[in-house]
C-alpha cells in the first residue's frame, strides 16, 4: 500500500494500484486468539460494535473471532483496512495478525485496552499505521474515513463517549450457531480503585450508563435469533454502593448525593424493564460484593431475571483485601455469611479469587476452595496474580526491579505479553515464601477440588430438571479446561489435551443452551410509570 493512500511511511506501489485498491477496499475487524475452539460462550461484543461504528459506505466488515477459527490470510487483499482489538492476553497473537495483514498490501490500525496504554508498541511490534486510543464508538469511523480519503492520523484518542453515543452492535453479522451465551453492554467504568484492575483506569471512575430502553431494543433482537442466555457485559454492574451514598451525606455535598441516587434510580428502570421481557430469558452480570448489603437491589436483580452475577472476592483474609485494595470486602465467616446472601435472594455466584498475594501461606490454598465450598458459591475461578498493564501492582512491580530487569529470550520480564506462550512464566510476582511453581502447581489443585465431578455433581442440584443439570455439568467441565487448564498449565500435552476436550464438550454444551427464536418478539411498551426508588437500607455497624 502506498504512501499516497495512508499519508505513512511505507513501501510505494504504483498509483493505478492505489486506486484499484481504494475501489475495491474491505474492512476486517478482528479478534486475535493462538487457540480456536470451534464454539465460544460468550460472543465478543465488541467485534459487533466496531462493527457498527464502520460506516456504511464501506460496506459491511468481513469479522474473524479467532476464538472459533483462525484468520485465513488469503482473505486480506492490498488495499483492505484491518482492525485488530487486543488486550494484553492476546498482544503477542495480535501483533502475528498485524504483520501478516501488512505483508498483504492492507492498512493495520489496532484498537483496544491494550495499545490504548502502549500504542507506540503496536508500531514497533505489529506493523500498525494507525492506533485508535480509547474508546472506538466514534474514533474508528473517523479513523477509516481518513485512510480512504489517504490523510489518516497515526493515533486517534477515541477518549470516553457519551452513553447517548454507545454503538449497538450489529449482530446480524455474528456467524449462526458459534456462541452459547449473546452479550450486551449497559455501563461502562467503575467507581471502584482496586490494585490488580485497570478498568478504572481505562474506562473512569465515572459509570457511563446506556439509555435502558437501547439496551431493551438490543436483547429483544437477540431474543428474536434464539438467545435466551444473556452476559450483561459491565465493568460493574452495581455502580453505586449504599455507602457510596452515606460517606456523601456525612460530607453534605448535595450534589453527589443527587448525581448518586440518579444513577441508582436508572439501574432501578432499567431492572423494572428487563422484567417485562420474556420469562425464560437468564442474565448473568458483574457485580461488587457490596450489592450484597443492599436487598432491594439484589430483589429487583432477580426479578430481572439476573440470576447470575461474578463476585470478585479476591482475598478470605483482611491482610489479603488490604493488600490489594478491596478492604471494603469482608472476610472469614462474615465473608461466608455476605456470600450466603445472595443464594439468599435468587443469586448464583461466580466467585473471583486471587492467589499469589503477599499475605498469601500454604494453607491459603485449602482456605480458599473451604470457604468457596461453605459459602455454595455456583461456580468459581481461582487465578494467580499477574500484574496486568495500567494497573496499580503493574507498576509497583515494575518500579521493584530499579533497572536490573529479567529477560526471556532478550525480552525483559515486564513486557511479559511479548514472550511466547510455551516459554511465559507462569508467575511474575515476587512471593516471599513460595516460588512461582509451587505457586502454579497448588492453584491447579484448588481448581482440580472444586471442579472434581463428584463436587460439581453436588452443585449442580440448585438447576430445575435434568436438562439443565446437563447443562450445568458440561459448563463447568468447559469452564475448567478452558481457563484452568489452558491458562495455568506448563507442560505442552496437557495444555492441548485440555484444548481438545473443551473443543468436544463446547460443540454439545452449545446446544443445551440454545432456545427456540422468537422472531415476532417486540420491545414491551411503557404502560406504567416507574416504580419509587426503594429507600436506602442502614446496614448495621455503617
Amino acid at each position: 500500500m502506498g504512501s499516497g493512500l495512508n499519508g505513512l511511511n511505507v513501501p510505494n506501489e504504483p498509483e493505478h494500484q492505489q486506486e484499484a485498491a481504494i475501489s475495491t477496499l474491505r474492512v476486517h475487524i478482528i479478534n486475535p486468539s493462538d487457540t480456536a475452539f470451534g464454539t465460544a460462550v460468550i460472543t465478543p461484543r465488541w467485534l459487533y460494535v466496531i462493527a457498527a461504528a464502520t460506516p456504511a459506505s464501506f460496506g459491511d466488515p468481513v469479522i474473524v473471532d479467532e476464538t472459533l477459527e483462525q484468520l485465513d490470510p488469503e482473505t486480506i487483499a492490498p488495499g483492505d483496512i484491518v482492525g485488530i482489538g487486543m488486550h494484553t492476553g492476546n498482544a503477542l497473537r495480535g501483533y502475528t495478525v498485524g504483520r501478516i495483514a501488512r505483508e498483504r498490501g492492507a492498512t493495520v490500525v489496532y484498537g483496544g485496552v491494550h495499545p490504548t496504554l502502549y500504542p507506540e508498541e503496536a508500531f514497533e511490534r505489529g506493523g500498525a499505521h494507525v492506533v485508535v486510543k480509547g474508546d472506538g464508538d466514534l474514533a474508528w469511523g473517523q479513523a477509516l474515513n481518513a485512510i480512504r480519503a489517504g490523510n489518516p492520523e497515526r493515533i486517534y484518542t477515541g477518549g470516553r463517549v457519551d452513553p447517548e453515543k454507545f454503538q449497538p452492535a450489529r449482530w446480524d453479522l455474528m456467524p449462526k450457531d458459534s456462541y452459547m451465551w449473546a452479550s450486551v453492554q449497559t455501563v461502562r467504568g467503575c467507581s471502584k480503585h482496586c490494585s490488580f484492575c485497570s478498568v478504572w483506569r481505562t474506562d473512569g471512575q465515572k459509570p457511563r450508563q446506556r439509555p435502558y430502553d437501547d439496551v431493551i431494543h438490543e436483547i429483544v433482537e437477540l431474543r428474536r435469533m434464539g438467545f435466551r442466555f444473556i452476559a450483561l457485559a459491565d465493568d460493574n454492574f452495581y455502580p453505586v454502593s449504599l455507602n457510596d451514598i452515606r460517606l456523601a451525606e456525612r460530607q453534605g455535598n448535595q450534589a453527589r448525593i443527587d448525581q448518586l441516587k440518579s444513577i441508582r434510580a436508572e439501574r432501578f428502570m432499567l431492572m423494572e424493564r428487563l422484567a417485562e421481557l420474556p420469562k425464560d430469558l437468564v442474565f448473568f452480570t458483574q457485580i461488587t460484593m457490596e450489592s450484597a448489603e443492599d436487598p432491594a437491589f439484589l430483589d429487583a436483580m432477580k426479578k430481572a431475571h439476573i440470576l447470575g452475577a461474578l463476585v470478585g472476592i479476591e482475598a478470605v483474609t483482611p491482610e489479603g483485601l488490604k493488600a490489594v485494595y478491596k478492604d471494603f470486602n469482608c472476610a472469614g465467616d462474615a465473608l461466608i455469611e455476605r456470600l450466603q446472601t445472595f443464594r439468599k435472594h435468587g443469586l448464583h455466584i461466580l466467585g473471583s479469587f486471587i492467589f499469589g498475594l503477599p499475605t498469601d501461606r500454604e494453607g491459603t490454598f485449602d482456605a480458599t476452595c473451604d470457604l468457596a465450598e461453605k459459602a455454595n458459591l455456583t461456580f468459581a475461578q481461582f487465578v494467580m496474580l499477574t500484574p496486568f498493564c495500567g494497573t496499580v501492582d503493574f507498576e509497583r512491580w515494575e518500579k521493584s526491579f530499579n533497572g536490573n530487569v529479567p529477560e526471556v529470550e532478550g525480552i525483559p520480564i515486564t513486557r511479559y505479553w511479548l514472550i511466547p506462550a510455551d516459554k511465559r512464566p507462569k508467575m511474575f510476582m515476587p512471593h516471599p515464601t513460595m516460588t512461582s511453581d509451587d505457586m502454579r502447581a497448588r492453584t491447579q489443585g484448588v481448581w482440580d477440588r472444586f471442579y472434581n465431578f463428584k463436587n460439581i455433581w453436588k452443585r449442580s442440584a440448585c438447576t430445575p430438571n435434568l436438562r439443565a443439570r446437563l447443562a450445568f455439568i458440561l459448563i463447568s467441565k468447559l469452564y475448567r479446561q478452558m481457563y484452568a487448564s489452558t491458562g495455568i498449565a506448563t507442560d505442552s500435552a496437557r495444555r492441548n489435551r485440555a484444548n481438545k476436550w473443551a473443543r468436544i464438550i463446547a460443540k454439545h454444551t452449545r446446544r443445551l443452551f440454545q432456545a427456540k427464536p422468537m422472531p415476532e418478539l417486540v420491545a414491551p411498551e411503557r404502560t406504567k410509570p416507574a416504580a419509587q426508588l426503594p429507600e436506602l437500607v442502614r446496614i448495621e455497624g455503617a
